[in-house]
């Protein structure tokens, strides 16, 4: 395999993984690179289903092994939602400010403080053969928004054994401890072996 497609329009995610992949023998393409503009609906209740949606897709149109995240965060204050919905949650308020006030006001009302990030890759190498990756970070909601790094809900997670947010960490050292990296990394020794 010398090329090999990461189905994602989200910019942050394609500089995030292509950083990993600068160790690795192989040519990571975007969706810009194949013209693909569109994407499928995801509309799975799982991450790990709606990460297949896309590398299915991606592989279907373009012959080219393909791999695709979905990510979010569950959190114990809202009942260890939003989950597959992440987006879609952040983007029912006014700005990100808006959504990460009402997530701290649920917090400092009942306590619960818990949350952790997950991420489900799912690779097609060819038609209906597909191969996923998990990767998990537990952590808690921060009493405050804090950081200027990273993207989505970022600046409220506190990794457990650390004290910034994510957002306030360089990519390199978020690159050490995400679930994204985590999930990336099973993905990479995958494609070593």
């Amino acid at each position: 395999m010398k090329q090999l497609l990461f189905f994602s329009n989200n910019k942050n995610k394609i500089t995030e993984i292509k950083k990993i992949f600068n160790k690795f023998n192989l040519k990571l393409l975007s969706l810009s690179d194949v013209d693909i503009s569109d994407e499928p609906a995801e509309n799975a209740q799982t991450f790990e289903e709606n990460a297949k949606i896309k590398s299915d897709y991606g592989f279907n149109k373009t012959g080219i092994p393909c791999f695709a995240d979905d990510s979010g965060i569950c959190i114990e204050t809202l009942n260890w939602k939003p989950g597959v919905f992440s987006k879609r949650f952040l983007n029912n308020f006014k700005n990100n400010e808006a959504c990460f006030k009402r997530i701290i006001r649920s917090v400092k009302k009942n306590g619960k403080q818990n949350a952790y990030f997950k991420t489900s890759i799912s690779l097609t190498i060819n038609k209906d053969q597909n191969v996923v990756f998990n990767g998990k970070i537990h952590g808690k909601i921060s009493n405050h928004i804090k950081g200027r790094y990273g993207f989505g809900y970022d600046p409220i997670f506190i990794p457990t054994h650390h004290k910034k947010t994510l957002a306030e960490i360089s990519i390199k050292e978020k690159n050490e401890i995400s679930h994204r990296s985590v999930a990336v990394k099973k993905l990479i020794n995958f494609l070593s072996n």
